[in-house]
């Protein structure tokens, strides 16, 4: 799984083919078409490199020149892992190769960095092996089998199906699969360029210096750079009195393995995680039950979004649920006795019941793995276990200031938990560390969750977004749009599901953008990255969409939000390129 600026490598490059280079701060670095495929040129035409025939005989001109002048940037520049300065082993070394670290490597090639990456498990983190990439190969397996479980569905759209079944091993063989293709690119991906991978748990020595090895006394080996990342990424969260055997009790590490699924599970946490492993343990039969500590489910999400997810994605399901209560202790399945869980009030702390279930899945978030770090030999302190970071990931010491060439990226930070956040805090790093200030604005970051249907948000939910204007002191406005009114959606036969923007009808901004349907973590990529440009409702109101597709719920959704009339914007209509 890669982000939208890492690259699609030719398997036949290698490592042994690629000749080093130096690093040029301030070079603009381009890619040998002759080495890659699928490579996305990030926003530049096409006709830079391929030249038009629609364009007039000097354009073409032009054209050509820069091709040229393009090429030979290509060679100068990407030749392979970059040559540290002398008095370091690399420019930049980073540890953990999650996918932060990956992104974070793969940009600091292109910028012709040389990169070494410490990984003291296997390449891919959490995402690739333990969360994001094989839980979506299961929930793909639950889509299908909803689909094909639901009559109403199939009969709507005239088809007759034989009852739907399943193979657990082929379901587990899946997801396995396809995290170990996608652990292989990654891997692959970075030795074609050169990067170093170092196996063994990294940790901070002294300034710009790091020891690698096993978790032991041994000495391990010593290695020098430029700048240092931390990228370790995170484990599952257990609270105290919760006691996990990996069969009967179990983290998500676990259960996306589906080494069984249960006839009742009890789910602790209502959350992503929760609500993704609802969404496939109940396709495969299973009966569930959140157990949630705070007064309603899905705390996270915009509350309006929530409700309408609670009556389609919990109610019509064998789920039932206890809200405001804790799990003070969890004791595995044994001798023939079930999983058994003490509940308490959540605020009051009086004995509530003891729920006897066949499993139980902890999905009470996160923690960073962050021991062992020796963050102390900089005079740095973990919060919470987080690694306390500025705006630009740097890391801060004891007195809250920023470490020099020391920073911090992904789950490690406690910033934003998400894969994709990681990726760009590690190319929001290296683009600082080679001459270019950039601070990544999280408020553009999308999140989904792949549920039947899915959710997606960007930006802030509305109560957050009230809060934010009373201390401001500006207006906010909400509209909505149903995927009921949209063709695609309909032909379909899943008009279930609404967008919802937030905005500052003053000026157009916005604030946020919410979706529950059919494809919603496809779609809110319109609206994460016009927060990240910039763009304001009354110029995005003019993109065309193409008709029929679900993007017109976006479409619609913009269209209907009123901005007030006297403030201008830099487009009137679309402009043509």
């Amino acid at each position: 799984m890669q982000s939208s600026l890492t690259l699609s490598l030719s398997h036949s490059a290698t490592a042994s083919t690629i000749p080093k280079s130096n690093y040029t701060p301030n070079h603009a670095l381009r890619f040998p078409p002759s080495k890659l495929i699928n490579l996305r040129f990030c926003g530049l035409r096409r006709e830079a490199f391929l030249g038009s025939s629609s364009l007039s005989r000097s354009q073409s001109l032009q054209n050509e020149t820069l091709s040229k002048k393009i090429n030979n940037a290509i060679s100068a520049s990407l030749s392979g892992n970059g040559s540290a300065p002398k008095s370091f082993d690399y420019d930049l070394i980073i540890i953990g190769a999650g996918v932060g670290g990956h992104g974070a490597a793969l940009h600091a090639v292109e910028k012709g960095l040389k990169t070494a990456i410490i990984e003291g498990d296997v390449v891919g983190g959490t995402c690739v092996n333990r969360g994001c990439v094989p839980s979506k190969a299961l929930l793909a397996v639950s889509g299908r089998m909803r689909e094909l479980q639901s009559e109403h569905h199939m009969k709507a759209l005239g088809l007759q199906v034989a009852a739907a079944g399943y193979d657990r091993q082929g379901v587990a063989d899946h997801a396995n699969n396809l995290a170990m293709k996608i652990r292989n690119n990654l891997t692959n991906s970075m030795k074609a360029l050169g990067v170093d991978i170092l196996t063994g748990f990294g940790s901070i020595l002294g300034p710009q210096t790091v020891r690698y090895g096993k978790l032991d006394d041994s000495p391990g080996n010593t290695v020098t750079a430029k700048d240092i990342i931390v990228a370790t990424g995170s484990v599952p969260f257990v609270p105290k009195g919760i006691e996990v055997d990996g069969k009967t009790v179990i983290t998500s590490d676990h259960a996306l393995k589906l080494e069984s699924v249960p006839d009742w599970i009890a789910i602790v946490g209502s959350g992503y995680i929760g609500l993704e492993f609802s969404d496939v343990y109940t396709a495969l039969g299973s009966e569930v039950t959140f157990i949630e500590a705070l007064d309603q489910l899905m705390p996270g999400f915009d509350p309006e979004i929530g409700k309408l997810a609670q009556r389609v994605l919990i109610n019509p399901r064998k789920i039932d649920y206890q809200t405001g209560v804790f799990a003070t202790k969890i004791t595995p399945a044994e001798n023939g006795k079930p999983v058994s869980i003490e509940l308490i009030d959540a605020k009051t702390k009086e004995p509530k019941e003891t729920l006897e279930v066949d499993a139980a899945l902890i999905a009470t978030g996160r923690a960073p793995f962050t021991k062992g770090l020796g963050l102390d030999n900089v005079q740095v302190a973990l919060k919470n276990g987080f690694v306390p970071v500025d705006e630009r990931m740097q890391v801060l010491n004891f007195e809250g200031n920023p470490v020099p060439h020391l920073y911090c990226i992904g789950d490690a930070n406690g910033k934003m938990m998400l894969a994709h956040a990681a990726s760009a805090q590690g190319i929001s790093v290296v683009e600082q560390i080679t001459g270019r200030d950039h601070v990544l604005n999280h408020l553009s970051i999308p999140a989904a969750c792949f549920t039947h249907p899915e959710i997606s948000m960007v930006g802030l939910t509305e109560p957050q977004a009230r809060e934010k204007a009373e201390k401001e002191g500006f207006e906010v406005s909400v509209t909505k749009t149903s995927f009921k009114a949209n063709t695609k959606a309909l032909a379909e036969n899943e008009g279930e599901g609404i967008a919802k923007l937030i905005y500052r009808p003053d000026n157009g901004e916005i604030l946020g953008v919410h979706i529950f349907g059919l494809h919603a973590a496809d779609l809110i990529h319109e609206a994460s990255n016009a927060i990240a440009l910039g763009t304001r409702i009354q110029d995005i109101k003019f993109a065309v969409h193409a008709h029929p597709t679900l993007s017109e719920v976006l479409d619609e959704l913009f269209k209907s939000a009123k901005v007030k009339a006297h403030v201008p914007g830099p487009v009137s209509e679309p402009v043509a390129v």
